[in-house]
């Protein structure tokens, strides 16, 4: 669907009529109501795949209960196999049966996919201008090969080519690397800079180097309440053991350390250091300056095999697996790396402790729906494999004092209904970029070791 919803108009001699897919629904519910003034058509079929969806205790589950809710809703204010009119604008929303009456070519009508790509090729037949919409590959090329528009649901994209990273480089003047350092701060008005500084994002960090003199550099940071630049320490101090590698750690630490910024995306390949430092951080915040109450770190349960339900034991045992990447990291943050032997008991030991006391929390995310989160380090991994709409459900649970992080590789997504441009991460980056209470920043370079920042680059 085009991002711009609002194409037609009461006087359109052509309106168009939406068919919509199960899995946009499943998606975002509000989907529904995200075509303005057209009219939007929903396949029976698509009501019998809902039905056996929303006993689903997952957020499949309460997508497709939202739905129909929805639905049921509309039913009261007309007849849905008419189509109701429900916002004043000339916009209807109608259920329909009327998939094509004689068998299509290449169709196997036995399949519920194919009936809903068949309504859509009625209407298209009947010279409506028919658009069906789905987030299934395989269904845009199929209804694309049977002469239908098609289009995925954009309602919820950005453009990851184009994304917010977090920083730019900046030449300027030596001048002004000077005046950075010897006042503390630059406003952004002020005229030695105003004139080469683009429109920046809050926490947004600057690279500035010297014209014609690559060793003289200064980062800084932009803090809109000062609206000016402060200059950011390139001092690779530890935190909880970890030292930063690159510009990008740094900066990315510097935001996880800084209680002000309530919220923190990192985006960046395998290897990347996002998740260690994430933990690192929130580890050093409420083990050592006590700033949160717990560490909380969640991820979704987005498999590439079997579901969490399907492994033998208790929730815990059953989480240990999902948990693993989580493990690692902590063990690693736990161990003294100047000792290369004899204190995998003691490291384990120490683990054990954090989370018996409940100071350390690892969750899946299926269990953080309607709770409230005050006064803690929240991290959750993974977060590409999220819907917008997932993230936003996420967020409204953080309670007063607790700080949000995000972590993501938006090039590694197990969720068949998302990618690069539409998953929640990639979203929220984009669309919270111009909030004082959030800072990003994309890390490109991995850290991890020689193997995988080869693996990373060449593969």
């Amino acid at each position: 669907m085009a991002k711009d919803t609002a194409v037609t108009s009461q006087s359109d001699p052509d309106p168009k009529y939406f068919v919509l897919d199960t899995n946009v629904l499943l998606h975002n519910p509000s989907a529904l109501f995200a075509f303005a003034d057209n009219n939007v058509i929903i396949p029976f079929d698509v009501l019998e795949e809902l039905d056996k969806f929303k006993k689903d205790s997952s957020d499949v589950g309460r997508a497709a209960r939202t739905t129909i809710r929805h639905i049921d809703n509309l039913r009261e204010k007309g007849t849905l196999l008419k189509g109701v009119k429900w916002n004043g604008h000339g916009g209807t929303i109608r259920v329909s049966m009327d998939h094509a009456k004689s068998p299509i070519e290449g169709l196997d009508f036995s399949k519920p996919d194919n009936r809903i790509i068949s309504v859509a090729y009625r209407l298209k037949e009947q010279g409506k201008h028919a658009v069906f919409i789905t987030k299934d590959i395989n269904a845009r090329i199929k209804s694309d090969a049977l002469g239908i528009i098609t289009e995925d649901f954009e309602n919820q994209k950005v453009d990851y080519e184009t994304l917010y990273a977090g920083y730019r480089e900046l030449d300027v003047p030596a001048a002004v690397i000077d005046r950075l350092y010897a006042d503390k701060k630059i406003a952004v008005t002020d005229p030695l800079i105003a004139a080469i500084t683009p429109k920046l994002s809050p926490n947004e960090y600057l690279l500035f180097k010297a014209t014609g003199e690559e060793s003289h550099t200064g980062l800084a940071r932009y803090v809109p309440s000062m609206n000016a630049v402060l200059p950011l320490s390139r001092s690779k101090k530890a935190v909880f053991g970890i030292t930063p590698r690159n510009l990008q750690q740094i900066m990315a630490l510097d935001l996880l350390l800084d209680d002000d910024v309530q919220m923190v995306t990192l985006m960046g390949t395998a290897g990347t250091g996002k998740t260690l430092l994430a933990l690192a951080a929130g580890m050093h915040k409420c083990f050592q300056d006590q700033r949160y109450e717990r560490l909380l770190v969640a991820r979704p349960i987005m498999p590439m095999g079997r579901d969490i339900g399907f492994l033998p034991g208790t929730k815990d045992e059953k989480l240990s697996a999902w948990m693993k990447p989580i493990f690692d990291n902590l063990e690693f943050l736990l161990t003294d790396r100047r000792v290369h032997s004899g204190e995998t008991a003691n490291v384990e030991a120490k683990l054990k402790g954090y989370l018996d006391s409940g100071k350390l929390v690892l969750e899946a995310l299926t269990y953080i729906r309607g709770r409230s989160i005050p006064h803690q380090f929240m991290i959750v991994d993974e977060a590409q494999n999220l819907t917008p709409h997932e993230i936003k459900t996420i967020a409204s649970r953080v309670g007063e004092g607790t700080k949000l992080v995000l972590t993501g590789d938006a090039e590694q997504i197990d969720n068949p209904y998302l990618d690069a441009n539409s998953n929640g991460l990639s979203f929220s980056i984009e669309k919270l970029k111009n909030s004082d209470l959030v800072g990003h920043v994309t890390l490109s370079r991995p850290e991890r070791s020689s193997l995988a920042s080869l693996i990373v680059k060449e593969l």
